[in-house]
C-alpha cells in the first residue's frame, strides 16, 4: 500500500488528511507484482511474507509464476475490505494462505521476541507509506519497539514503511529475497539512515530500479521497487545498484538477470546516503579522482553554518514598507532577505535592497530588544496578540513574546532549498535573514568573496545532489550537517570574480553559468584533469533532472 506524499512546503494535520493517505491505501499495479513474483520464482521459494498484503495483488503473481501446490501463504492487513478481496481472488483458493486482520508491526515484535521465530523465503509487497506523526498511538509504541528490538536509533520523523522492512528482512532466511515498493527518498532522509545502514549489514546485494516516471495516480511521492538478497553469512560483502528505467519495458524483461548483472557498487562507498550508487562506476571514479585534488576540501575546513534567525512568525515580525511606515516602526527594522526571488544573483547589497522594497517584499525585520518597546509599540503589538502569535509555541516559550532571540547576521548566506542549485550569498548589506536561509561564517583566513566565487561550479553541485534530499517537488534541501560535507574548491585571489559572476548567474542558464565557472576554476589546475570535470557535468545534469522529474535525452 502506498500513501502520496504532499508537497514539504505546507503544513499538514492529521485533521486534514484522507483516510486513503491516512492508511497508505495506493495498491500496486499487477505488472510490478508480477516482475516481483517472476525473480523471486528462481530462488526456491516456498513460504511467503506480505505484510500488507491489501487486495493480494503480489500473491495473485507469485501463484501464478510459483509452483501453487508447494506454497505457504501469510499476509497482513487492518483493512477488513481489501483483505476479502485478497481471500476472493482465484488464485489465492487453491493454495495454503493464512490472512490476519491485524497490526502487522503487533505480530512482528511478538515473532521476534519468540523462542523460535518464523522465518519466510521470501518477503514481497508495498507497505504503507504513513507519516509517524499520522499514526494512531498503538502504531507509534510498535514502530518503536521494531527499532528496539532490532537495535536501530529510533527517531519520529520516521514513517511506517520503515519498520515494516526492517522487520520483513529479520524474518527472512539466510539467502532469502525481499521484493517491496518503497519510497525513492530511501536514497537520501535522514530518516532513513538507520534502514540503510541495516540494509547494508543483512544483504549482500541490493537493486533499486529507479523509475524516471511516477508508478502511482495523483501522488507527488516517488516509488522505487527494491529487490534484496540476505547474506548467508556476517562475513560476506555487501552491495548495491541503482538501475534508472521509463515506463513498464523494464518488467517485459527477465528480472533474475537484471538483478545479477547490474553495476553493482561496494556498500562501503554507501556510508551516508545511498545517492552515490546514482552514479556510474566511471563517475564515481572522476568525483573521487577531482575531490582528491588540492584545491577541494570540505565545507567544514572553510566555514561555519548556523539556521537563520527563528521569528515564530514571519508574517508578524518580517513586513514590507508599507507596514513599517503605519505603525512608525522604523526604528526596529532592519535590512533581511530569505527567498530565492529576493536575491537572483550572489550578492545582497543596497542596490538589490532597494530592488526588493519596490516590489513590496516583506525586507524588514522587525527586532524589539528594549525594555520599553512594549509600550512605544503597543499599536502593532496588539496586532500580532488579535492574531494569537502570543501562543504558538516559539512565542509563548520566550519572554517577553515579541523578542526574537539569536539575532546576528553573517557575511554569506545560503538559501535552504534551491531548484536548480544550491548558491552562496555574499552578504555586503549586513541584512538578516530568517530560518528559510542559512548563516555562513567563513573561518579564520578565509576570504567570504572568494568562497562565494568558488562554491558555484560542477563539483560542489554534484557534491549537494549526492548529499542532500529532495522530496516530491523536487527542490534540494540541505541541512547544516549536510553543507558540512560538500565538496568546495578554495583557490585563492577568486573571489575577484564574483561581481561579474553576480551578474553571470543572472543572466545565464544554468548548464553555461557552470561551463564558465568550471573553465575558470578547474583548467589550469594541475592535478585535475578536465575530462573528469566534463564526465561530472553530464553526471550533475542527469541528478538534476532526475530529481526535478524531467524526462533524460539518454
Amino acid at each position: 500500500m502506498f500513501a502520496k506524499k504532499v508537497p514539504v512546503n505546507n503544513m499538514n494535520f492529521k485533521v486534514n488528511e484522507s483516510e486513503k493517505k491516512l492508511r497508505g491505501s495506493y495498491y500496486t499495479p499487477e505488472w510490478i507484482a508480477n516482475f516481483v513474483a517472476r525473480w523471486i520464482s528462481n530462488y526456491n521459494v516456498k513460504t511467503i511474507l506480505e505484510p500488507s498484503c491489501g487486495d493480494g495483488v503480489f500473491f495473485d503473481e507469485a501463484i501464478r509464476e510459483l509452483p501453487s501446490d508447494q506454497l505457504s501463504l501469510i499476509g497482513f492487513d487492518t483493512d477488513s475490505a481489501a483483505l476479502e478481496l485478497c481471500r476472493k481472488r482465484p488464485a489465492t483458493l487453491s493454495v495454503d494462505i493464512a490472512l490476519h486482520d491485524q497490526d502487522f508491526l503487533a505480530w512482528a515484535i511478538d515473532n521476534i521476541q519468540s523462542n523460535c521465530p518464523q522465518k519466510f523465503d521470501a518477503v514481497v509487497g508495498n507497505p504503507p507509506f504513513v507519516r509517524y506523526q499520522y499514526l494512531e498511538k498503538e502504531q507509534q509504541a510498535n514502530a518503536q519497539k521494531i527499532f528496539d528490538l532490532l537495535g536501530m536509533k529510533f527517531t519520529k520523523h520516521t514513517n511506517l514503511w520503515i519498520p515494516f522492512v526492517v522487520s520483513s528482512i529479520e524474518f527472512l532466511i539466510p539467502g532469502g529475497v525481499i521484493g517491496m515498493v518503497i519510497p525513492s527518498e530511501i536514497l537520501h532522509v535522514l530518516y532513513a539512515q538507520g534502514l540503510r545502514e541495516y540494509l547494508l549489514s543483512s544483504c549482500s546485494k541490493m537493486l533499486l530500479i529507479d523509475p524516471e516516471d511516477l508508478w502511482f495516480d495523483d501522488t507527488l511521492q516517488g516509488a522505487m521497487l527494491l529487490m534484496a538478497q540476505k547474506k548467508t553469512t556476517s562475513r560476506e560483502q555487501s552491495s548495491a545498484a541503482i538501475i534508472r528505467t521509463k515506463g513498464k519495458e523494464f518488467a517485459n524483461g527477465n528480472p533474475y538477470e537484471l538483478f545479477n548483472t547490474a553495476d553493482y557498487i561496494p556498500g562501503e562507498v554507501l556510508t551516508k546516503k545511498w545517492t552515490y550508487a546514482l552514479l556510474s562506476k566511471e563517475e564515481l571514479a572522476a568525483y573521487k579522482r577531482v575531490r582528491s585534488s588540492k584545491i577541494f576540501t570540505t565545507f567544514d575546513n572553510l566555514a561555519a553554518v548556523d539556521v537563520g534567525i527563528v521569528t515564530g512568525a514571519n508574517k508578524f515580525f518580517l513586513v514590507p514598507d508599507i507596514v513599517v511606515q503605519e505603525y512608525a516602526l522604523e526604528v526596529k527594522a532592519h535590512p533581511m532577505f530569505g527567498r530565492s526571488e529576493h536575491c537572483p544573483g550572489v550578492i545582497y547589497d543596497q542596490n538589490q535592497h532597494d530592488q526588493n522594497r519596490e516590489h513590496g517584499y516583506p525586507t524588514n525585520f522587525l527586532y524589539f530588544d528594549s525594555e520599553n518597546d512594549g509600550d512605544v509599540y503597543a499599536e502593532y503589538l496588539a496586532v500580532g496578540a488579535k492574531q494569537d502569535i502570543p501562543s504558538r509555541y516559539k512565542c509563548r516559550i520566550r519572554q517577553p513574546w515579541y523578542k526574537v532571540p539569536s539575532v546576528f547576521s553573517t557575511p554569506v548566506n545560503m538559501l535552504k532549498r534551491s531548484n536548480g542549485m544550491p548558491r552562496l550569498i555574499l552578504n555586503r548589506l549586513n541584512a538578516y535573514t530568517t530560518d528559510t536561509a542559512y548563516r555562513i561564517t567563513p573561518n579564520a583566513g578565509i576570504d567570504a568573496e572568494t568562497l562565494v566565487a568558488c562554491f558555484l561550479n560542477s563539483v560542489t553541485a554534484l557534491s549537494a545532489e549526492l548529499e542532500g534530499r529532495f522530496y516530491g517537488g523536487g527542490v534540494l534541501e540541505l541541512v547544516p550537517s549536510e553543507i558540512e560535507r560538500l565538496v568546495v574548491p578554495y583557490v585563492e585571489g577568486f573571489g575577484t570574480t564574483v561581481d561579474a559572476l553576480n551578474i553571470n548567474v543572472r543572466q545565464l542558464d544554468g548548464k553555461k553559468l557552470l561551463e564558465l565557472q568550471d573553465k575558470a576554476l578547474f583548467s589550469g589546475v594541475t592535478d585535475i584533469d578536465y575530462s573528469d570535470i566534463v564526465i561530472l557535468q553530464k553526471a550533475l545534469a542527469r541528478l538534476q533532472l532526475r530529481r526535478q522529474r524531467i524526462a533524460s535525452d539518454d
